[in-house]
């Protein structure tokens, strides 16, 4: 069922007006499959835009272990005592059976949980890789909305296409852990080139001489590597969540890139074509979704999908015949 005009209308009031409530709804709005609550996200999300776009947002991606949720705790609560508003959205890992998450990161950020200028919306990845999508792209937009000047988008940080999430934020940030240095090998070359600022975390006690040596092998690597963008160079920098050292460094090294970026006009540009990319994976989730609820697709899907399983049809055969029903049937 629709929702009343007069409902929608309080709701975007309330969002622009900072209510926290309202964002949450919105968001839940953002992240259902319901067609009617579909509607009424777009609504609300062409009413946000024109107040969003001013925040800083920041992608935070490491493999687990790394210590993303207690960084962030610790990095966040930091920028509030500064008078910063900051969003947290916490992208977690679906199961592929179930789909299904854990959800946990509020436990795990326990300052900014109980921080009145902070929000944290944990929510799960359902599949997408690196661990966000549209749903983590138009939070953040509603968060933007909501007043908030800064935007983190902690990913599930499994080295799956980490562009996914470069591609929504102004500065990347890979969390690192000591050891990383002597385990260059699996780190991903593209891991570097798209981050903007490289952090080992976990540089306090019996740890702080093996976060010294990771922060200069990869600082090595880095080298080798092209800069992100043109002049920019990443640095790499040590940091303890746990006892809040470097972290007040590492919001220079962001200021920096922000301004580096507006003066350049690599920001801009980069905004540009985050936009433009977002525009073709609108369409490619449209199209997807048009074909799969497609009547002469669901009347072949089923056959097909036992061939495909057992091996009598090959999987390009399968796809060209359900492409050319769903073609004929549109």
């Amino acid at each position: 069922m629709a929702q009343p005009q007069d409902d929608i209308d309080t709701l975007a009031e309330r969002l622009l007006a900072q209510d926290r409530a309202a964002l949450a709804r919105a968001i839940t709005l953002v992240e259902s499959a319901r067609e009617d609550h579909r509607a009424i996200a777009a609504e609300l999300l062409k009413r946000a835009a024109g107040q969003a776009g001013a925040a800083q947002r920041i992608g935070v991606t490491g493999p687990p272990g790394a210590g993303k949720s207690t960084f962030i705790d610790a990095f966040g609560s930091m920028l509030t005592k500064a008078g910063e508003r900051v969003a947290v959205l916490a992208v977690d890992p679906s199961s592929q059976r179930t789909h299904g998450s854990i959800l946990g990161d509020k436990t795990r950020m326990a300052a900014l949980s109980a921080d009145p200028s902070a929000f944290i919306r944990p929510s799960p990845s359902s599949g997408a890789l690196g661990g966000a999508g549209r749903k983590t792209r138009e939070s953040a937009l509603l968060c933007e909305a909501a007043g908030f000047s800064i935007v983190i988008i902690e990913t599930v940080g499994v080295g799956q296409s980490e562009t996914v999430v470069a591609d929504m934020v102004d500065v990347f940030v890979a969390l690192m852990q000591p050891g990383a240095g002597d385990e260059l090998q699996g780190i991903k070359k593209g891991l570097l080139e798209v981050s903007d600022i490289i952090l080992v975390n976990k540089a306090d006690g019996e740890l702080a001489p093996a976060a010294a040596r990771a922060a200069r092998d990869l600082s090595s690597a880095l080298r080798i590597a092209a800069p992100s963008e043109g002049g920019w160079a990443a640095p790499v920098l040590t940091v303890s969540a746990l006892e809040g050292r470097g972290l007040d460094e590492l919001w220079r090294q962001i200021e920096g890139h922000r301004d580096w970026g507006e003066r350049t006009g690599a920001r801009d540009a980069r905004r540009r074509a985050q936009r433009v990319s977002w525009l073709w994976a609108m369409l490619d989730e449209a199209l997807l979704r048009k074909f799969k609820t497609s009547g002469a697709v669901r009347a072949l899907i089923g056959e097909l999908e036992n061939q495909v399983a057992s091996g009598a049809l090959p999987a390009s055969l399968a796809a060209d015949q359900l492409l050319t029903a769903f073609l004929a049937d549109n």
